[in-house]
Protein backbone atom coordinates (compact mmCIF):
# COMPACT_ATOMS: atom_id res chain seq x y z
CA UNK A 1 0.00 0.00 0.00
CA UNK A 2 2.84 2.08 0.72
CA UNK A 3 4.18 1.78 -2.55
CA UNK A 4 1.52 2.14 -4.20
CA UNK A 5 0.49 5.64 -2.88
CA UNK A 6 4.12 6.67 -4.11
CA UNK A 7 3.08 5.45 -7.61
CA UNK A 8 0.29 7.69 -7.37
CA UNK A 9 1.68 11.08 -6.60
CA UNK A 10 4.63 10.40 -9.32
CA UNK A 11 2.23 11.66 -12.04
CA UNK A 12 1.17 14.96 -10.67
CA UNK A 13 4.93 16.14 -9.73
CA UNK A 14 7.19 18.00 -11.68
CA UNK A 15 10.13 16.29 -13.38
CA UNK A 16 12.66 17.53 -10.93
CA UNK A 17 10.35 16.28 -8.03
CA UNK A 18 10.16 13.39 -9.62
CA UNK A 19 13.80 12.38 -9.39
CA UNK A 20 14.09 13.65 -6.11
CA UNK A 21 10.91 11.19 -5.10
CA UNK A 22 12.17 8.61 -6.73
CA UNK A 23 15.65 8.95 -5.05
CA UNK A 24 13.67 9.19 -1.75
CA UNK A 25 11.92 5.75 -1.99
CA UNK A 26 15.33 3.96 -3.33
CA UNK A 27 16.75 5.04 -0.09
CA UNK A 28 13.79 4.25 1.78
CA UNK A 29 14.17 0.45 0.18
CA UNK A 30 18.14 0.43 1.48
CA UNK A 31 17.11 1.67 4.33
CA UNK A 32 19.63 4.05 4.15
CA UNK A 33 19.76 7.39 6.77
CA UNK A 34 22.82 9.03 8.79
CA UNK A 35 26.20 8.99 8.41
CA UNK A 36 28.92 6.91 10.35
CA UNK A 37 31.96 8.61 12.04
CA UNK A 38 34.31 6.82 8.93
CA UNK A 39 32.11 8.48 6.56
CA UNK A 40 30.07 5.83 5.36
CA UNK A 41 26.54 5.91 5.70
CA UNK A 42 23.93 4.19 8.21
CA UNK A 43 21.30 1.39 6.65
CA UNK A 44 18.26 0.28 8.03
CA UNK A 45 16.93 -3.50 7.84
CA UNK A 46 16.52 -4.23 4.14
CA UNK A 47 13.74 -6.69 3.35
CA UNK A 48 15.41 -10.48 3.34
CA UNK A 49 18.51 -9.58 4.68
CA UNK A 50 17.75 -10.30 8.18
CA UNK A 51 15.38 -12.95 9.08
CA UNK A 52 16.51 -13.95 12.73
CA UNK A 53 16.92 -11.65 15.53
CA UNK A 54 18.42 -13.19 18.39
CA UNK A 55 18.74 -11.01 21.79
CA UNK A 56 21.03 -12.17 24.55
CA UNK A 57 19.94 -10.59 27.61
CA UNK A 58 22.50 -10.36 30.28
CA UNK A 59 23.19 -9.06 33.77
CA UNK A 60 23.95 -6.03 35.60
CA UNK A 61 26.74 -3.95 33.92
CA UNK A 62 27.37 -0.96 33.01
CA UNK A 63 30.02 0.24 29.80
CA UNK A 64 32.25 1.62 32.52
CA UNK A 65 32.07 -1.21 34.64
CA UNK A 66 32.75 -3.69 31.56
CA UNK A 67 34.34 -2.52 28.92
CA UNK A 68 37.39 -0.94 30.05
CA UNK A 69 38.86 -1.82 26.71
CA UNK A 70 41.79 0.12 25.27
CA UNK A 71 41.22 -0.53 22.02
CA UNK A 72 37.43 0.48 22.18
CA UNK A 73 38.60 3.74 23.78
CA UNK A 74 41.22 4.55 21.04
CA UNK A 75 38.02 4.19 18.57
CA UNK A 76 36.66 6.65 20.82
CA UNK A 77 34.14 4.68 23.18
CA UNK A 78 32.83 6.89 26.31
CA UNK A 79 34.55 4.73 28.48
CA UNK A 80 35.51 6.49 32.18
CA UNK A 81 38.83 5.85 34.30
CA UNK A 82 37.31 7.58 37.38
CA UNK A 83 34.14 8.91 39.25
CA UNK A 84 32.93 11.23 41.77
CA UNK A 85 31.75 10.89 44.76
CA UNK A 86 29.01 12.51 46.71
CA UNK A 87 31.57 14.71 48.66
CA UNK A 88 32.70 15.89 45.20
CA UNK A 89 36.00 14.06 45.31
CA UNK A 90 37.58 12.00 42.21
CA UNK A 91 37.26 8.17 42.64
CA UNK A 92 39.91 6.56 40.34
CA UNK A 93 38.21 2.82 39.00
CA UNK A 94 39.64 0.12 39.96
CA UNK A 95 39.75 -3.13 38.92
CA UNK A 96 37.67 -6.50 40.19
CA UNK A 97 37.41 -10.11 39.32
CA UNK A 98 33.89 -10.74 37.10
CA UNK A 99 33.18 -13.11 39.95
CA UNK A 100 32.20 -11.08 43.52
CA UNK A 101 31.20 -12.13 46.86
CA UNK A 102 29.01 -9.24 46.68
CA UNK A 103 26.12 -7.49 45.15
CA UNK A 104 24.86 -4.09 44.95
CA UNK A 105 21.53 -2.76 45.29
CA UNK A 106 19.67 -1.45 41.60
CA UNK A 107 16.73 -0.85 42.86
CA UNK A 108 15.06 2.42 41.62
CA UNK A 109 16.45 3.91 45.18
CA UNK A 110 19.79 3.03 44.09
CA UNK A 111 18.83 4.78 40.85
CA UNK A 112 17.74 8.09 42.54
CA UNK A 113 20.75 7.57 44.55
CA UNK A 114 23.51 7.80 41.69
CA UNK A 115 21.79 9.88 39.46
CA UNK A 116 21.20 12.85 42.15
CA UNK A 117 19.80 15.13 39.37
CA UNK A 118 21.81 14.13 36.39
CA UNK A 119 25.12 14.74 38.47
CA UNK A 120 25.98 11.22 38.44
CA UNK A 121 27.97 11.40 42.21
CA UNK A 122 25.76 9.17 44.73
CA UNK A 123 27.54 5.49 43.34
CA UNK A 124 29.27 5.57 46.85
CA UNK A 125 25.84 5.84 48.82
CA UNK A 126 24.04 2.60 47.38
CA UNK A 127 23.76 -0.27 49.52
CA UNK A 128 25.95 -3.63 49.46
CA UNK A 129 24.93 -6.67 49.99
CA UNK A 130 27.81 -9.70 51.16
CA UNK A 131 27.69 -13.08 50.41
CA UNK A 132 27.14 -15.29 53.88
CA UNK A 133 30.88 -16.00 54.69
CA UNK A 134 32.19 -13.10 52.84
CA UNK A 135 35.50 -11.97 53.68
CA UNK A 136 36.61 -8.37 54.51
CA UNK A 137 33.37 -7.18 52.37
CA UNK A 138 32.79 -4.86 51.07
CA UNK A 139 35.87 -3.57 49.99
CA UNK A 140 36.70 0.32 49.71
CA UNK A 141 35.20 2.33 46.97
CA UNK A 142 34.02 -1.34 45.38
CA UNK A 143 31.21 1.10 43.19
CA UNK A 144 34.06 2.38 40.90
CA UNK A 145 35.28 -0.11 39.34
CA UNK A 146 35.95 -1.45 36.29
CA UNK A 147 36.30 -5.92 35.63
CA UNK A 148 39.49 -7.32 34.51
CA UNK A 149 39.85 -7.78 30.79
CA UNK A 150 41.12 -11.19 31.07
CA UNK A 151 37.77 -12.00 32.71
CA UNK A 152 35.54 -10.63 29.08
CA UNK A 153 37.67 -11.53 26.88
CA UNK A 154 35.00 -13.13 24.39
CA UNK A 155 33.30 -10.05 25.28
CA UNK A 156 36.08 -7.70 24.17
CA UNK A 157 36.60 -9.72 21.21
CA UNK A 158 32.81 -9.33 19.68
CA UNK A 159 32.66 -6.11 20.23
CA UNK A 160 36.05 -5.26 18.75
CA UNK A 161 35.25 -7.16 15.83
CA UNK A 162 31.67 -6.27 15.06
CA UNK A 163 30.02 -3.09 16.63
CA UNK A 164 29.88 -1.81 20.46
CA UNK A 165 27.08 0.92 21.29
CA UNK A 166 28.39 3.18 24.18
CA UNK A 167 24.82 4.80 24.34
CA UNK A 168 22.63 2.32 24.91
CA UNK A 169 20.51 2.64 27.95
CA UNK A 170 18.29 0.56 29.84
CA UNK A 171 15.00 1.87 29.53
CA UNK A 172 13.31 1.97 33.35
CA UNK A 173 15.08 3.12 36.42
CA UNK A 174 15.25 -0.47 38.15
CA UNK A 175 16.52 -3.70 38.68
CA UNK A 176 15.38 -6.93 36.60
CA UNK A 177 11.92 -7.66 37.00
CA UNK A 178 10.68 -4.61 35.04
CA UNK A 179 13.68 -4.77 32.90
CA UNK A 180 12.55 -8.34 31.48
CA UNK A 181 9.05 -6.68 30.55
CA UNK A 182 10.24 -3.83 28.82
CA UNK A 183 12.18 -6.19 26.64
CA UNK A 184 8.89 -7.91 25.38
CA UNK A 185 6.82 -5.62 25.13
CA UNK A 186 8.21 -1.92 25.83
CA UNK A 187 6.36 -1.20 29.33
CA UNK A 188 5.84 -2.96 32.71
CA UNK A 189 2.63 -1.25 33.26
CA UNK A 190 -0.29 -3.41 34.85
CA UNK A 191 -2.65 -2.58 32.40
CA UNK A 192 -3.50 -1.97 28.18
CA UNK A 193 -3.63 1.86 26.99
CA UNK A 194 -6.23 3.61 28.33
CA UNK A 195 -7.27 1.99 30.93
CA UNK A 196 -6.74 2.95 34.64
CA UNK A 197 -2.79 3.00 35.73
CA UNK A 198 -1.76 2.80 32.40
CA UNK A 199 1.26 5.03 32.83
CA UNK A 200 2.21 3.12 36.05
CA UNK A 201 5.34 0.96 35.91
CA UNK A 202 5.74 -1.92 38.17
CA UNK A 203 9.27 -0.50 39.36
CA UNK A 204 10.98 -3.23 41.57
CA UNK A 205 11.76 -6.60 42.12
CA UNK A 206 9.25 -9.31 43.82
CA UNK A 207 8.84 -8.94 48.06
CA UNK A 208 7.93 -12.57 49.42
CA UNK A 209 10.16 -14.12 47.06
CA UNK A 210 12.53 -16.05 48.66
CA UNK A 211 14.67 -18.96 47.18
CA UNK A 212 15.46 -21.01 43.88
CA UNK A 213 12.30 -22.78 43.40
CA UNK A 214 9.61 -19.48 44.43
CA UNK A 215 7.41 -18.02 41.43
CA UNK A 216 6.68 -14.78 40.65
CA UNK A 217 4.44 -13.24 37.81
CA UNK A 218 0.80 -14.65 37.51
CA UNK A 219 1.50 -17.79 39.71
CA UNK A 220 3.69 -16.11 42.41
CA UNK A 221 1.79 -16.76 46.12
CA UNK A 222 -1.15 -14.22 47.03
CA UNK A 223 1.18 -12.35 49.52
CA UNK A 224 3.71 -11.58 46.92
CA UNK A 225 4.34 -7.79 45.60
CA UNK A 226 5.77 -5.64 43.33
CA UNK A 227 5.75 -1.79 43.69
CA UNK A 228 4.07 0.02 40.95
CA UNK A 229 5.27 3.70 40.52
CA UNK A 230 2.69 6.04 39.30
CA UNK A 231 3.49 9.46 37.85
CA UNK A 232 4.58 11.12 40.38
CA UNK A 233 7.12 9.25 41.78
CA UNK A 234 5.04 7.22 44.63
CA UNK A 235 5.51 3.32 44.53
CA UNK A 236 2.13 1.45 45.69
CA UNK A 237 2.35 -2.46 46.72
CA UNK A 238 0.65 -4.89 44.10
CA UNK A 239 0.29 -8.25 42.68
CA UNK A 240 2.31 -9.29 40.04
CA UNK A 241 0.42 -10.40 37.16
CA UNK A 242 -0.28 -7.80 34.59
CA UNK A 243 -2.37 -7.61 31.09
CA UNK A 244 -1.18 -5.26 28.19
CA UNK A 245 -0.38 -5.87 24.65
CA UNK A 246 3.36 -7.48 23.93
CA UNK A 247 5.45 -7.60 20.78
CA UNK A 248 5.03 -11.46 20.72
CA UNK A 249 1.59 -10.52 20.03
CA UNK A 250 2.40 -9.36 16.69
CA UNK A 251 4.51 -11.89 16.04
CA UNK A 252 1.73 -14.45 16.48
CA UNK A 253 -0.72 -12.27 14.58
CA UNK A 254 1.57 -12.59 11.66
CA UNK A 255 2.98 -16.44 12.29
CA UNK A 256 6.51 -15.11 13.17
CA UNK A 257 7.81 -17.78 15.04
CA UNK A 258 9.63 -16.83 18.46
CA UNK A 259 11.25 -18.24 21.41
CA UNK A 260 11.99 -17.05 24.85
CA UNK A 261 14.70 -19.41 26.70
CA UNK A 262 14.56 -19.40 30.34
CA UNK A 263 16.28 -21.10 32.90
CA UNK A 264 12.87 -21.63 34.98
CA UNK A 265 9.00 -20.91 35.17
CA UNK A 266 8.65 -18.49 38.00
CA UNK A 267 12.14 -16.56 37.44
CA UNK A 268 11.88 -12.37 38.02
CA UNK A 269 14.00 -12.80 34.51
CA UNK A 270 11.32 -15.01 32.27
CA UNK A 271 8.89 -12.47 31.62
CA UNK A 272 6.25 -13.81 30.12
CA UNK A 273 4.91 -15.76 33.27
CA UNK A 274 3.89 -11.65 34.38
CA UNK A 275 1.13 -11.44 31.46
CA UNK A 276 -1.81 -12.85 31.99
CA UNK A 277 -2.65 -13.51 28.20
CA UNK A 278 1.19 -15.26 27.75
CA UNK A 279 1.05 -17.16 31.14
CA UNK A 280 -3.22 -18.09 31.33
CA UNK A 281 -2.59 -19.56 34.82
CA UNK A 282 -4.37 -22.68 35.49
CA UNK A 283 -6.73 -21.07 38.08
CA UNK A 284 -7.51 -17.22 38.34
CA UNK A 285 -4.71 -15.52 39.93
CA UNK A 286 -3.57 -14.96 42.78
CA UNK A 287 -4.03 -18.96 43.36
CA UNK A 288 -2.57 -20.11 40.08
CA UNK A 289 0.53 -21.92 40.48
CA UNK A 290 1.18 -22.92 36.69
CA UNK A 291 1.05 -21.24 33.14
CA UNK A 292 -0.76 -23.09 30.54
CA UNK A 293 -1.30 -20.21 27.63
CA UNK A 294 -0.22 -21.04 24.40
CA UNK A 295 2.03 -18.86 24.41
CA UNK A 296 4.14 -20.58 27.10
CA UNK A 297 3.94 -23.75 26.55
CA UNK A 298 4.73 -23.62 22.88
CA UNK A 299 7.05 -20.72 23.07
CA UNK A 300 8.45 -20.33 26.10
CA UNK A 301 11.49 -22.86 26.99
CA UNK A 302 12.26 -24.31 29.88
CA UNK A 303 15.78 -25.07 30.45
CA UNK A 304 18.25 -24.97 33.47
CA UNK A 305 21.38 -25.79 31.46
CA UNK A 306 20.96 -23.19 29.27
CA UNK A 307 22.36 -24.90 26.19
CA UNK A 308 18.90 -26.01 24.22
CA UNK A 309 18.97 -23.29 21.59
CA UNK A 310 22.44 -24.59 21.05
CA UNK A 311 20.38 -27.46 19.84
CA UNK A 312 17.80 -25.72 18.03
CA UNK A 313 20.35 -24.36 16.03
CA UNK A 314 22.09 -27.35 15.30
CA UNK A 315 18.54 -29.09 14.17
CA UNK A 316 17.70 -26.03 12.23
CA UNK A 317 14.83 -24.77 13.89
CA UNK A 318 15.65 -21.38 15.45
CA UNK A 319 12.85 -19.24 15.29
CA UNK A 320 12.45 -16.19 13.35
CA UNK A 321 12.44 -13.83 17.01
CA UNK A 322 14.50 -15.46 20.18
CA UNK A 323 15.02 -14.12 23.28
CA UNK A 324 17.97 -15.51 25.55
CA UNK A 325 18.23 -15.81 29.38
CA UNK A 326 20.87 -16.68 31.52
CA UNK A 327 21.03 -18.77 34.47
CA UNK A 328 22.85 -17.18 37.25
CA UNK A 329 26.26 -19.15 36.97
CA UNK A 330 26.84 -17.69 33.27
CA UNK A 331 24.98 -14.22 33.75
CA UNK A 332 27.43 -11.17 35.03
CA UNK A 333 25.15 -10.92 37.78
CA UNK A 334 27.08 -9.76 41.17
CA UNK A 335 27.71 -12.36 43.98
CA UNK A 336 26.23 -15.74 42.12
CA UNK A 337 28.14 -15.76 38.46
CA UNK A 338 31.04 -18.13 37.99
CA UNK A 339 32.71 -16.06 35.32
CA UNK A 340 31.39 -17.91 32.28
CA UNK A 341 28.95 -15.09 31.07
CA UNK A 342 31.13 -14.05 28.67
CA UNK A 343 32.14 -17.65 27.29
CA UNK A 344 28.41 -18.46 27.22
CA UNK A 345 27.37 -15.83 24.94
CA UNK A 346 30.57 -16.75 22.98
CA UNK A 347 28.84 -20.49 22.25
CA UNK A 348 25.31 -19.37 21.34
CA UNK A 349 27.22 -16.52 18.83
CA UNK A 350 29.70 -19.22 17.66
CA UNK A 351 26.95 -21.89 16.92
CA UNK A 352 25.03 -19.23 15.16
CA UNK A 353 28.50 -18.39 13.11
CA UNK A 354 29.06 -21.97 11.94
CA UNK A 355 25.48 -22.79 10.94
CA UNK A 356 23.37 -21.81 8.33
CA UNK A 357 21.98 -18.65 10.17
CA UNK A 358 24.63 -16.91 9.93
CA UNK A 359 24.41 -15.62 6.70
CA UNK A 360 20.97 -13.78 7.86
CA UNK A 361 20.74 -13.21 11.01
CA UNK A 362 21.13 -10.47 13.81
CA UNK A 363 22.47 -10.98 17.29
CA UNK A 364 21.68 -8.24 19.44
CA UNK A 365 23.69 -8.66 23.48
CA UNK A 366 22.90 -6.57 26.03
CA UNK A 367 22.17 -5.80 29.52
CA UNK A 368 19.14 -5.67 31.80
CA UNK A 369 20.28 -3.35 34.15
CA UNK A 370 23.41 -1.20 35.32
CA UNK A 371 23.45 -3.70 38.70
CA UNK A 372 24.30 -0.54 40.86
CA UNK A 373 27.91 -0.40 39.25
CA UNK A 374 29.49 3.05 38.74
CA UNK A 375 28.45 4.89 34.83
CA UNK A 376 29.18 8.42 34.18
CA UNK A 377 26.91 9.47 31.18
CA UNK A 378 23.59 10.92 32.82
CA UNK A 379 20.26 9.30 31.36
CA UNK A 380 17.45 11.35 29.81
CA UNK A 381 14.64 11.11 32.25
CA UNK A 382 11.05 11.77 30.42
CA UNK A 383 9.07 10.61 33.69
CA UNK A 384 8.82 9.13 37.20
CA UNK A 385 10.85 5.94 35.69
CA UNK A 386 12.54 6.46 32.27
CA UNK A 387 14.86 6.23 30.85
CA UNK A 388 17.71 4.12 33.30
CA UNK A 389 21.38 4.11 33.08
CA UNK A 390 23.80 2.69 30.32
CA UNK A 391 24.20 -0.74 29.88
CA UNK A 392 26.56 -2.02 27.15
CA UNK A 393 25.00 -3.17 23.75
CA UNK A 394 27.42 -5.26 21.32
CA UNK A 395 25.20 -6.37 17.72
CA UNK A 396 26.32 -9.52 16.03
CA UNK A 397 25.38 -9.73 11.84
CA UNK A 398 27.56 -10.41 8.86
CA UNK A 399 25.47 -6.45 8.68
CA UNK A 400 27.12 -5.48 11.59
CA UNK A 401 29.58 -2.67 10.71
CA UNK A 402 32.91 -4.25 11.46
CA UNK A 403 34.73 -2.64 14.27
CA UNK A 404 32.80 -0.05 14.97
CA UNK A 405 31.63 2.42 18.04
CA UNK A 406 28.26 3.60 17.71
CA UNK A 407 27.22 6.87 19.24
CA UNK A 408 23.64 6.27 18.82
CA UNK A 409 21.39 6.62 21.58
CA UNK A 410 19.17 3.33 22.07
CA UNK A 411 17.09 2.02 24.35
CA UNK A 412 15.25 -1.45 25.03
CA UNK A 413 12.63 -0.28 22.63
CA UNK A 414 15.32 0.58 20.30
CA UNK A 415 15.66 -3.11 20.32
CA UNK A 416 11.88 -4.04 20.05
CA UNK A 417 11.25 -0.94 16.78
CA UNK A 418 14.21 -2.83 15.20
CA UNK A 419 12.53 -6.28 15.10
CA UNK A 420 9.22 -4.54 13.98
CA UNK A 421 10.97 -3.02 11.08
CA UNK A 422 13.24 -5.92 10.66
CA UNK A 423 9.34 -8.13 9.90
CA UNK A 424 7.08 -5.20 8.63
CA UNK A 425 5.25 -5.24 12.40
CA UNK A 426 3.34 -2.15 14.02
CA UNK A 427 4.39 -0.71 16.95
CA UNK A 428 3.49 -2.28 20.15
CA UNK A 429 1.40 0.53 21.66
CA UNK A 430 1.90 4.41 20.64
CA UNK A 431 2.73 5.30 24.36
CA UNK A 432 5.21 2.15 24.85
CA UNK A 433 9.27 2.23 24.32
CA UNK A 434 9.13 1.26 21.09
CA UNK A 435 7.38 3.67 19.59
CA UNK A 436 9.22 6.48 21.36
CA UNK A 437 12.11 5.47 20.62
CA UNK A 438 14.17 7.69 18.61
CA UNK A 439 16.41 4.88 16.68
CA UNK A 440 16.05 1.43 15.81
CA UNK A 441 19.31 0.43 16.12
CA UNK A 442 20.34 1.13 12.39
CA UNK A 443 23.61 3.17 12.85
CA UNK A 444 24.87 -0.15 13.69
CA UNK A 445 24.25 -1.91 10.48
CA UNK A 446 25.33 -1.22 6.67
CA UNK A 447 23.07 -3.53 4.55
CA UNK A 448 25.24 -2.08 1.77
CA UNK A 449 28.65 -3.65 2.62
CA UNK A 450 29.71 -7.37 1.45
CA UNK A 451 28.53 -9.48 4.41
CA UNK A 452 30.90 -10.17 6.86
CA UNK A 453 32.60 -13.74 7.04
CA UNK A 454 32.28 -15.18 10.44
CA UNK A 455 35.61 -15.43 13.11
CA UNK A 456 34.86 -18.13 15.70
CA UNK A 457 34.89 -16.30 19.27
CA UNK A 458 37.59 -17.56 21.70
CA UNK A 459 36.16 -19.09 24.98
CA UNK A 460 36.73 -21.25 27.86
CA UNK A 461 33.90 -24.48 27.75
CA UNK A 462 35.26 -25.05 31.15
CA UNK A 463 33.17 -22.31 32.65
CA UNK A 464 29.53 -23.49 31.08
CA UNK A 465 29.30 -25.90 33.95
CA UNK A 466 26.06 -25.01 35.96
CA UNK A 467 27.64 -24.39 39.58
CA UNK A 468 25.33 -26.45 41.65
CA UNK A 469 25.62 -23.76 45.15
CA UNK A 470 23.70 -20.74 43.59
CA UNK A 471 20.34 -20.63 42.69
CA UNK A 472 19.58 -21.01 38.83
CA UNK A 473 17.13 -16.96 38.84
CA UNK A 474 18.67 -14.81 41.95
CA UNK A 475 16.40 -12.80 43.92
CA UNK A 476 17.91 -10.12 42.15
CA UNK A 477 17.76 -7.27 44.10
Amino acid sequence: MKNLAYRKRLVSLPFIGLLLLVAAVLMEANGCGGTSSSGGTSSGPTVGKIQHVVVIFQENRTPDNLFHDPVLIGRGADIASSGTNSSGQTVPLVPISLQTDYDRNHAHLAFQQMYDDGKMDGTNLILVTCNPGAMDCPPPNQGYAYVNPSDVTPYFNLAETYTFGDRMFQTNQGPSFPAHQFIISGTSAPTPPGNSMSDWFAAENPIGLVGADSNTGCTAPSNETVALIDPSGVEHPAYPCYEHPTLTDQLDSQKISWKYYTPSAGSIWTSPNAIQHMCVPNVPPPNGTVCTGSDWTQNVVLEAGGNQILTDIANSQLASVSWVIPNSSVSDHAGVNNGGGPSWVASIVNAIGSSQYWSNTAIIITWDDWGGWYDHVAPSVINSYEYGFRVPLIIVSPYAKPQYVSHQVNDFGSILKFIESTFGLQAVSSTYADALATNDLSDCFDFTQTPLTFQTVPMDATKLVIDKNVPLDPDDD
